[in-house]
């Protein structure tokens, strides 16, 4: 079953299909894709529209700080009056997912005026949760498979994917399941072939070893550093080889990597985990054992120790890395762990908000002179 949620994909904002695949028994390869819709909404309707209205309402850019909507929410109540208020206002009928007005003007600046910000994106959080519960029921009902394939811009929210095991056995969300993943689907087209994929490292290569002993040392002195290694990362989470790495352990270490990235402070930091320790450390949701791309958010077992990377609600967006990760991350992470008896280090996109992502060495060079953060290719 494949389900697509995003602001406006064409003009189609829900799809819901049905996906079989012609194997060859002998390669154990697939090949050509039957894809059957079997449920849709259209615009203006759109569940992505709904949620970056409600960006906007908090005065944040829409299409683009939605990720800070997220954050904002585990620090507001899901208050039922401020809950009843969008959804009186805003939704028209759950189920069917249809809305009282075109969102993609935003909301008047006026709406839930006097309440509270952190208010506003949790209530904000729970509506968008049940809307996307509602087209999950709707999938699971229509769909004949037990296997999820989840795309479109929503399948970022990361809040709500710890919820995909109720419905679903295996899921699949592709590393970059936005706007920015259509150029994959565009070349799979052309290609005409199954594709396989294996590693998100698809991006500007910066050549050379990862320099796994130069960045342990300052991890080891500095506490923070950052990586510019390799081929960057396929999508919007930095994975690695275009990160910001520092020390979980401290309480000084999230202010000061918030400090240096020009971010709010309530915003917490993830953690990338060796993926044999993830059960020790995180309460990983069903039927999503690991997030080899940083997908979904996990219940910390051990708060005190590690307050860098658990957010106010005590949960943490996980990346684990597994022992064949093609990154040099892992053996960093390896080596790390027999230094420090910690298998976990924080991970953060190497950028200033606002900025675009360090891509080349002469990016990572600006940035190591201008931030006074070293940064280790």
């Amino acid at each position: 079953t494949v389900v697509v949620i995003d602001a406006i994909g064409e003009w189609d904002t829900i799809s819901i299909w049905s996906a079989t695949y012609n194997k060859f028994p002998m390669m154990g390869a697939y090949g050509e894709a039957n894809y059957v819709k079997l449920w849709s909404q259209k615009y203006p309707h759109s569940i992505g529209l709904y949620y970056s209205a409600m960006t906007g309402r908090l005065g944040l850019r829409p299409q683009d700080e939605e990720y800070i909507l997220m954050g904002m929410a585990g620090h507001g109540k899901n208050a039922t009056s401020v809950e009843h208020t969008i959804k009186n206002s805003l939704v028209k009928d759950m189920a069917d997912i249809k809305f009282t007005q075109n969102l993609h003007t935003g909301v008047d600046k006026e709406f839930l005026k006097d309440t509270d910000e952190m208010d506003i994106a949790a209530s904000t959080q729970a509506v968008v949760e049940k809307l996307i519960d509602e087209v999950m029921a709707r999938a699971k009902k229509l769909g004949k498979s037990n296997n999820l394939v989840y795309q479109g811009g929503v399948a970022l929210n990361c809040l709500y994917n710890r919820n995909l095991g109720k419905w679903w056995d295996k899921i699949w969300i592709m590393p970059n399941p936005g706007d920015c993943g259509s150029s994959l689907g565009a070349a799979a087209l052309v290609y005409k072939k199954h594709i396989r994929w294996e590693h998100p490292y698809l991006g500007t290569d910066i050549e050379g070893e990862y320099p796994v002993d130069e960045l342990l040392h300052e991890l080891s002195t500095n506490k923070i550093v950052g990586v510019a290694s390799g081929r960057a990362e396929f999508g919007p989470r930095a994975l690695g080889n275009r990160s910001l790495l520092a020390d979980p352990r401290g309480k000084e270490i999230k202010d000061q990597v918030n400090e240096i990235k020009r971010r709010q402070k309530f915003r917490p930091f993830a953690p990338m985990i060796m993926e044999e320790f993830v059960d020790q450390y995180f309460e990983m949701p069903k039927n999503l054992p690991t997030s080899p791309y940083m997908q979904v958010v996990a219940k910390c077992k051990d708060p005190e120790t590690f307050p860098a990377i658990v957010h106010v609600d005590g949960t943490s967006r996980v990346q684990t890395v597994p022992k064949d990760s093609t990154s040099g991350v892992r053996q960093l992470l390896e080596k790390w762990f027999t230094l420090t008896g910690c298998p976990i280090l924080l991970n953060t996109s190497l950028n200033i908000r606002g900025e675009p992502m360090v891509d080349t060495r002469e990016d990572a060079d600006r940035f190591e002179k201008e931030y006074k953060v070293k940064v280790c290719s």
